[in-house]
């Protein structure tokens, strides 16, 4: 057994958590909305539709928001299609996907469903096919609360009350050749400054994200950053983050280090954003919303098999691993280090789509190993970040060198008096004894220590198998004059919660 130490001070703080890094993603794509969040002909299905088992995993997560309706997808959204009378509504060939879309979820049946499972909207608006009249549209669609042309048709549809979806995204992925409408930073960067102008004279009340780069690796990352916000630092408040990692080589021990190079992501645009605060002499921080992340590679072979313009293919179906739910724990732990400058993310997505939350077409739902920190964190990481200072024994691999085996995070919540640390051991052959210094937490003791660990790091969960990989109480932590003595199993994830008593 290694060991690892680790000081934890409520002085030592990072910034406050806002609820909305604990976000999810809902795209007309695959089974995530027909199939996955909406089947009318399962046993479950509600009034609406909307399947019941998979509200209850979405409420049990307590997914604070979500972003919709794409991604890919709404660069070639006419949402007009999505709202009326469903029988009268077009089909359309999504071309993002190559698949049919029924147009029988839209933006009021999916702002209804939203509200029923406990969840705001961060709604998206299409930038590659359309502009800034049909989002100033689509937002006097939405939020106006009537008088006018967009709103009135809103109550004629049946929703008398505007919507009033605080947070918009400017387009998807506008630096990407595969994205409907792709363009240049500049190019980007103007449209998205009209159509911000635009959406904020209707609602001056809401919150705008600009898009990022579509991952650290695009050729124009970084000049791409620096250009959107020449253009529209002045009226968007956050730029987007989007990043994916998978094991296509099957090298674990590199895996589950990936979260080294998020961390250098995240502090890269942070440093463009304060670049371009310096530039205009602004006093506004621009801050980030990391709308896209999770672990992606899994169904890569199988979507090359997928037939063209069906209805809800079986796309984009990662089945998660025990390493995958690791990797998703250190991405949320990267999430929490940059709280003071990370207001929302969205693990992308949450259900069917490489997602947490599965379920068979007229069967059943059920979790999938990733499922568990997601709700981990969700549950316990609401408070103030704080920094713990750690000294980890470290390993090299083929694409790193210095991996700290003990990744971690801690959330305090004052309030409640609670503190929750969340720790991951990323060594795949021993376990961790860590001794963290709590001195400055007097008269606080352990409420629970959670393991997830699997000795088979492919163990997943499945249909016909939906508990195999499930967290369990560890037993042995000890809390003795101000010392947490903890032991960490092999390449797992670990939430120890403390209390005052």
């Amino acid at each position: 057994m290694t060991k690892a130490e680790m000081i934890l001070d409520k002085e030592y703080v990072i910034g406050t958590v806002d609820p909305r890094l604990y976000g999810s993603f809902i795209e007309h794509v695959g089974r995530a909305v027909y199939g996955g969040i909406y089947e009318p002909s399962h046993q479950e299905a509600n009034e609406q539709g909307f399947r019941k088992d998979v509200m209850a995993l979405v409420q049990e997560l307590g997914v604070p928001i979500i972003r919709y309706p794409g991604g890919n997808f709404v660069s070639g959204y006419e949402w007009e299609d999505g709202v009326g009378p469903v029988a009268a509504r077009k089909r359309r060939l999504d071309l993002a996907w190559g698949a049919l879309e029924t147009n029988e979820v839209g933006t009021n049946e999916f702002a209804a469903w939203a509200q029923n499972v406990g969840a705001e909207v961060m709604m998206a608006v299409n930038l590659g096919t359309r502009g800034p009249a049909d989002a100033r549209n689509l937002i006097e669609y939405c939020n106006h609360p009537g008088g006018t042309y967009w709103s009135d048709l809103r109550k004629s549809h049946g929703y008398e009350a505007p919507h009033k979806f605080k947070t918009w995204c400017l387009g998807n992925e506008m630096d990407g050749p595969w994205q409907i409408g792709h363009k240049t930073a500049d190019e980007y960067g103007r449209t998205a400054l009209e159509t911000a102008k635009l959406m904020k004279w209707v609602d001056p009340s809401i919150e705008l994200v600009a898009c990022g780069s579509s991952m650290r690796d695009m050729p124009t990352f970084g000049e791409w950053e620096a250009t959107v916000l020449d253009h529209t630092y002045d009226q968007v408040d956050y730029l987007s983050l989007h990043t994916y990692y998978g094991n296509r080589k099957d090298d674990t021990a590199s895996f589950v280090a990936k979260t080294l190079e998020m961390d250098d992501y995240i502090h890269s645009v942070i440093a463009v954003c304060d670049y371009m605060k310096a530039k205009k002499r602004s006093k506004k921080q621009m801050m980030l919303s990391f709308d896209e992340w999770n672990v992606w590679y899994h169904s890569a072979a199988a979507d090359q098999q997928l037939e063209r313009w069906t209805i809800a293919p079986p796309q984009i179906e990662d089945i998660y691993t025990l390493e995958d739910a690791i990797v998703v724990g250190c991405m949320i732990i990267s999430l929490l280090k940059h709280a003071d400058r990370i207001r929302m993310a969205c693990i992308a997505q949450l259900v069917n789509v490489i997602a947490p939350i599965m379920t068979a077409n007229n069967g059943i739902a059920w979790r999938q190993t990733i499922f568990y920190p997601y709700l981990h964190a969700s549950m316990y990481g609401r408070g103030v970040s704080l920094k713990p200072i750690i000294r980890s024994p470290k390993y090299d691999c083929k694409q790193f060198t210095d991996v700290p085996c003990l990744e971690s995070a801690a959330v305090y919540d004052e309030e409640s008096e609670q503190l929750t640390i969340f720790a991951v051991n990323r060594d795949l052959t021993e376990a961790l004894d860590v001794e963290a210094d709590l001195r400055q937490f007097a008269g606080y003791q352990i409420a629970e220590h959670l393991v997830l660990t699997n000795p088979d790091p492919k163990a997943r969960n499945t249909a016909s198998d939906p508990l195999n990989v499930t967290p369990h109480a560890a037993s042995g932590s000890e809390l003795r004059d101000g010392r947490l003595h903890i032991s960490l199993p092999k390449l797992s994830w670990n939430v120890i919660r403390l209390k005052k008593i």
